[in-house]
């Protein structure tokens, strides 16, 4: 099976021209980081601004008693008085804690800069997507807040281990160094297939019905059970950047014979190409995976929970309700 390039499902993606050093936060949390510092400078103003009006009115009740006329001012001064210095001391501590969802723990979750629909789609106001959809679910039932983080794969797993992000969507067969996390049980299953286009004929039942093909494939993309016969030249691949693009290529071009792809991701595309009656699909599948959320070690409490309501979703058919909406 592929690894794959997103990290939504699971996408094993080589080094791109983009890539940072691991060890570097990525713009959006820098982005946030300099927010809160922001915030803190403007907290600590307001804060400095209270605390001085507090001290001005304090002093006109004492050195300038004319000002006030009777004892009742006197009693509105002192009560706001008290209330301005209590709001002052609330803007300092607000200064100095700007992770105001303390009490609620948050879930920051890897949704990959171009998602994987219907996985993760984040071409659109809010991340929507199969694995989000059930991550949210089960999170929000656990107290958890979940928190959108766009990391790409070559950056996942160092900022895993190293604590910027707590989980990404991954099958276990795709992981470079599976032991040195913690996988929850599969939340969907993954089938890689081939799409043909209509008519052509082409019909799939081992790697032998390739010789001599050209099969598109995703860039990056690792597939064992055809990468023997890709080392040797006996089927060819010719590798795009984007989904999309596999079935255009396939569809127009004269020397391409098949696209392989995730079945749900093939008819997701196809269906918003308006390219459905264009194309086979193989009912033979080249790999079989359940696709899940890899984690720290240390989430081990977070995963049993997460494994819990993730069975009793799968029971109450509400699963297939949130796989519906995507098929």
């Amino acid at each position: 099976m592929p690894a794959r390039f997103c990290d939504a499902p699971g996408h094993e993606r080589q080094a791109g021209p983009f890539e940072a050093p691991v060890s570097r936060l990525p713009e959006d949390r820098i982005q946030i980081i300099e927010i809160d510092q922001v915030r803190e400078e403007n907290l600590s103003t307001l804060a400095g601004m209270i605390a001085g009006f507090v001290f001005h009115l304090q002093y006109l009740s004492v050195e300038s008693p004319l000002h006030m006329q009777n004892r009742c001012s006197c009693r509105i001064l002192s009560a706001l008085s008290s209330l301005l210095l209590f709001l002052a001391t609330l803007s300092f501590s607000a200064a100095g804690s700007p992770e105001t969802s303390a009490e609620k723990p948050v879930f920051r979750f890897n949704i990959s800069p171009n998602g994987y629909p219907p996985y993760l789609i984040v071409d659109q106001k809010n991340p929507s997507g199969i694995m989000w959809d059930v991550v949210s679910a089960v999170a929000q039932r656990m107290g958890y807040t979940v928190i959108a983080e766009q990391i790409p794969r070559k950056r996942v797993d160092e900022m895993i281990l190293q604590g910027y992000i707590d989980g990404t969507p991954r099958a276990r067969e795709w992981a470079d160094d599976p032991e040195q996390f913690l996988f929850t049980d599969p939340v969907v299953d993954i089938d890689e297939v081939f799409f043909v286009p209509a008519g052509s004929g082409f019909s799939y039942e081992s790697p032998e019905d390739l010789i001599s093909k050209t099969v598109v494939t995703h860039l990056g993309y690792r597939y064992p059970l055809l990468e023997p016969y890709f080392a040797e030249g006996k089927i060819r691949r010719f590798d795009v950047s984007r989904d999309r693009d596999m079935f255009t290529f396939v569809l127009h071009g004269d020397r391409f014979d098949a696209a392989v792809a995730d079945r749900l991701v093939g008819k997701w595309i196809l269906r918003n190409e308006g390219l459905r009656e264009s194309f086979d699909i193989a009912s033979q599948s080249i790999s079989h995976y359940g696709l899940r959320l890899m984690l720290r070690k240390d989430w081990e409490s977070f995963a049993t929970n997460f494994n819990k309501e993730l069975a009793q979703m799968k029971e109450n058919g509400e699963l297939d309700a949130i796989l519906a909406n995507y098929r």
